[in-house]
């Protein structure tokens, strides 16, 4: 059994700065990938940001230059600080995780249950 349990979403104003934090427990055999995505009123989800094992990391052009990714590999866990926010970035936030189990042989997607940002203007 694996979970994801995000934290740190909440409500600020326009140009200010949150930091969200995902951390993966359970029967974890390796982690190929986590990152994040959201997902606003009325739209579809959308990726964030990912970053792979090795280090490698993938940004949506939205965020940019305001949205950086991290990862402590030890803690199963990922950051993502998000500076210079727009009310546009208003979403829940989803962590997900591609990743294989003690149990499993190929990796496979797990989500958290969303952490709610909103930016007032």
């Amino acid at each position: 059994q694996v979970q994801l349990v995000e934290s740190g979403g909440g409500l600020v104003q326009a140009g200010g700065s949150l930091r969200l934090s995902c951390a993966a427990s359970g029967s974890i055999f390796s982690i190929n990938v986590m990152g994040w995505y959201r997902q606003a009123p009325g739209k579809q989800r959308e990726l964030v940001a990912t970053i792979t094992n090795g280090g490698r990391r993938n940004y949506d052009d939205s965020v940019k230059g305001r949205f950086t990714l991290s990862r402590d590999n030890a803690k199963n866990t990922v950051y993502l600080q998000m500076n210079s926010l727009k009310p546009e970035d208003t979403a829940v936030y989803y962590c997900r995780s591609n990743l294989v189990t003690l149990f499993g042989r190929r990796g496979m997607d797990y989500w958290g249950k969303g952490t709610l940002v909103t930016v007032s203007s």
